[in-house]
């Protein structure tokens, strides 16, 4: 167990363990994490009672990391399913799962994911405050909001999201302004606004930042800082709540650095493709550089059972210009509790689009795995193709499916297959075509 937290390490020049292994999995050097770290542009969300964690480091810099969202939920699920979805989602190449569970015994599921996980593991305490104190809203008072998030903490949750930049200032003015389609979408941060709301109260998790630092601080547990303002449509972007928040989110993670505690920021929801690098640039400068964890973005509104698609779309223009951190989206957002196969939907996804964007920022030696597929195509290696496939399941069966005559092509092109013709002209064969 280090007795630091990670931040705390690094700004002393210690490289830890988790260090070492985050920066072998980046393929980077332990020493060149460690300042990355130092300054907060970089994050491995390690608690110390996550013994099952594979550490990795989550920066904009670095690989794009990606989420995976589950939970119990009152209506349709179960500890058991939602635990094999979390096996499958790690199986699958999930970096992180969040747990969003609203009902059961949601601290006996949270033990046992953060016991078997190997996978970082968030969690969003306000939803927990609800079904663990067993009071109405209103009557949750400031000491049970930090109760449950130390909770957590000792639970081994390894980041939560806490959405402290919903103030009352801000609160008042996105009642003032009502020029929003979509109001306020962030589940957490709905509910903080009832709070606030129904008992006059300033947020206690802003009002209460320090203590909820000390919490942090104790067990190494890093602070996502909760978008509540983040836009539900594409309409209700860039907007000045969604801007003024972002500006006191920015103030929170200096204050959290001040104190050795990590820090990502979560960014948008919906936007339109022409405002996402404007975004990323904005929240870069307004927040000093921590990474950014986005939700989507979505680029559109109007495609439920494809938002796996909408969002893979913007979340790859995102971590191309910075973002660092990618929450999937499934293909049943706004519809339901995804399924199994929802879930790898999603993830595959985001995986596409994390990749994407590592291609696109150089990351190294993310273009050979392109670059060997498009060996093993070249050469019609069916084999090679799917062993380097990102879901080599889908590849093998939609082959199965439709066995071309010859085994060197595929049912689309058959003997009019390129690599093929391409491959028999230049060793000097001929090229013959039965269209009959």
């Amino acid at each position: 167990m280090h007795c630091y937290t990670q931040m705390q390490s690094a700004k002393r020049g210690i490289i830890t363990e988790e260090m070492r292994k985050a920066a072998a999995h980046e393929g980077i050097e332990a020493e060149s994490l460690r300042c990355m770290l130092a300054e907060g542009v970089t994050v491995i969300p390690a608690n110390k009672n996550h013994k099952s964690l594979e550490p990795k480091a989550i920066g904009g810099m670095l690989k794009t990391k990606i989420n995976v969202n589950l939970g119990i939920s009152k209506d349709s699920s179960s500890q058991n399913e939602e635990l094999e979805k979390a096996i499958g989602a790690i199986e699958l190449g999930a970096d992180a799962i969040m747990d969003l569970s609203t009902s059961g015994d949601t601290r006996a599921f949270r033990t046992k994911l953060t016991q078997m996980s190997t996978a970082m593991i968030g969690s969003v305490p306000i939803y927990d405050a609800l079904v663990f104190h067993k009071k109405p809203l209103k009557e949750i008072n400031a000491k049970d909001w930090l109760d449950v998030v130390k909770m957590h903490a000792m639970d081994g949750i390894d980041f939560v999201t806490i959405h402290a930049g919903l103030n009352r200032q801000i609160a008042q003015k996105l009642k003032k302004e009502k020029n929003r389609i979509t109001n306020i979408v962030s589940r957490g941060g709905s509910l903080m606004f009832a709070w606030m709301e129904m008992t006059g109260n300033e947020n206690p998790f802003y009002e209460y930042f320090d203590e909820l630092l000390e919490i942090c601080r104790e067990f190494d547990v890093t602070i996502s800082l909760g978008d509540a303002c983040r836009p539900g449509s594409t309409h209700d972007a860039s907007d000045a709540c969604q801007i003024e928040e972002l500006i006191t989110l920015g103030e929170l993670t200096k204050r959290a650095w001040e104190k050795d505690v990590q820090v990502i920021v979560e960014g948008p929801g919906h936007m339109s493709i022409d405002q996402i690098e404007a975004n990323m640039k904005i929240q870069k400068t307004l927040c000093h550089g921590a990474p950014f964890y986005v939700l989507g973005p979505l680029v559109t509104d109007v495609a439920p059972g494809y938002d796996h698609v909408t969002s893979a779309i913007g979340g790859a223009i995102a971590a191309w210009h910075g973002a660092a951190f990618l929450c999937y989206v499934t293909p049943a957002e706004h519809l339901r509790l995804p399924t199994y196969d929802d879930m790898k939907e999603g993830i595959m996804a985001s995986k596409i689009a994390a990749h994407a964007a590592d291609i696109a920022k150089k990351i190294p030696n993310a273009a050979n795995w392109d670059n060997d597929m498009s060996k093993a195509r070249q050469k019609v290696d069916w084999e090679r193709m799917f062993s380097l496939a990102i879901d080599p399941q889908k590849a093998k069966r939609y082959r199965a499916e439709s066995m071309p005559k010859s085994e060197d092509t595929c049912s689309m092109c058959g003997e009019f297959c390129s690599m093929r013709n391409m491959n028999k002209i230049l060793n000097g064969e001929s090229v013959d075509i039965n269209v009959i």
